[in-house]
């Protein structure tokens, strides 16, 4: 099998050479990179010498793209890799040149080297991230702006990328908690649908043949399969009708807001909504601030990119308050959003000067109070769902099976 040189960089940013057997260039970069080492370049045996190589060598791999979109998770390491190789002393067109070769997004490969183009007709690197904001959030802009002017532009990076790392996880765990309780629900519901359409007909089919009187739950159900077997895709596209114009409806911002204040006042549900949007308040005011952006922007930039009309109205008259000198704790408390312990905590920091450090704590608590909500519920939903659906299904068993019993009866 052919061998490859490389030339590497770990997360620390400290530089590793070593060789690699692979089938060919491209394969060597992904046996590389699954080691956790960001690729700077790989040499096929006998072509160069490897002594000659260095960091500033151009990469000869072309490592190719595998989706068009540019997804979370190829933001969060594209941030963290930024940040190894600008703290390891690579230059920023250099590491834009790097990773552009690895990443997995062909848009993202093609907006660094815009980036690239841009940083070297003269713009920052915060004035080149601005010129895609579909890609860049406020947040990116202004941290790395705060980093620029610092020049502490890899740490700054290293800490939003822990952010987008922290906030990915989170989300992953939402998203898995809730995959089986859904997964449970639409067999459920799809066993049901099934026992309706297929299985109730054939039944009252056979009954037809009997001279008996039906009971009355027999009749039911099957006078519920008919309906739902002459009106099935009617109340599919009524149903389909029924979620367009729902969406559209809370497109519109007096829908969304109506919406959001729904959220907020069901039972249970309600106090986990508002849990959610002070975690993403709390997580982005703490990265925000721990890395040098003054409050009133981090408070702007908190409010644009929590997406949530009634949070981001808060938000804006905390800001406002702020303006004006006075102290946060009490535009907190006036909102009637944040619970006692978040005020006190948010009044504690400003007291002794560690802002930051409070809001990382508020942070750490909703996270897990979030997660062991979620836990709770989904096992609280598991039994209840089976025992529902066990229900339901018992009756339509009992339903078709009662003419029979009384068959046998007759019979006997």
């Amino acid at each position: 099998m052919p061998k490859f040189y490389y030339i590497a960089r770990n997360r620390s940013g400290a530089k590793e050479t070593g060789i690699e057997e692979a089938l060919n260039q491209e394969d060597a970069v992904i046996k590389i990179q699954s080691k956790g080492l960001i690729v700077v370049n790989v040499i096929p045996e006998g072509s160069e010498s490897f002594s000659n190589a260095s960091a500033d060598t151009s990469i000869k791999v072309r490592f190719k793209p595998k989706h068009g979109r540019v997804t979370s998770d190829d933001l969060m390491l594209f941030c963290r890799q930024l940040s190894t190789l600008i703290g390891a002393g690579v230059t920023i067109l250099m590491s834009l040149e790097i990773i552009s070769k690895q990443v997995a997004s062909r848009k993202l490969y093609n907006v660094c080297l815009d980036l690239k183009k841009s940083m070297e007709a003269g713009l920052s690197f915060h004035e080149a991230l601005a010129a895609h904001p579909k890609i860049f959030s406020d947040l990116w802009i202004n941290l790395v702006e705060s980093g620029e002017a610092s020049g502490n532009l890899a740490v700054v990076l290293s800490r939003l990328a822990a952010y987008l790392e922290k906030e990915a996880e989170f989300r992953n765990k939402i998203i898995s908690a809730l995959i089986y309780p859904l997964m449970l629900t639409m067999v459920g519901f799809g066993a049901l649908l099934f026992l309706s359409l297929k299985i109730i007909p054939s039944f009252a089919e056979i009954f037809k043949s009997f001279d008996i009187s039906l009971p009355w739950l027999t009749q039911v159900l099957i006078a519920i399969s008919d309906f739902l077997r002459k009106n099935f895709f009617t109340m599919l596209l009524l149903a389909g009708a029924g979620i367009f114009l729902f969406r559209k409806y809370i497109q519109t911002k007096a829908g969304r807001l109506n919406f959001e204040k729904f959220q907020f006042k069901l039972p249970v549900f309600g106090e986990f909504m508002v849990g959610l949007n002070v975690e993403k308040f709390s997580s982005e005011m703490a990265t925000l601030l721990e890395s040098g952006v003054p409050i009133l922007y981090s408070l702007e930039i908190s409010g644009r990119s929590v997406n949530n009309l009634i949070m981001e109205e808060i938000i804006r008259k905390i800001k406002d308050d702020v303006r004006e000198g006075k102290p946060m704790r009490d535009s907190l408390e006036r909102s009637g959003f944040f619970e006692p312990m978040v005020i006190q905590m948010v009044s504690i920091g400003e007291e002794i000067g560690e802002l930051p450090q409070m809001f990382k704590r508020v942070n750490s608590f909703y996270q897990e109070y979030c997660d062991t909500f979620l836990t709770r519920f989904v096992s609280m939903f598991e039994p209840f769902v089976l025992i529902f659906l066990g229900g339901v299904i018992g009756v339509m068993v009992v339903g078709m099976f009662l003419p029979i019993f009384e068959l046998a009866k007759i019979s006997g």
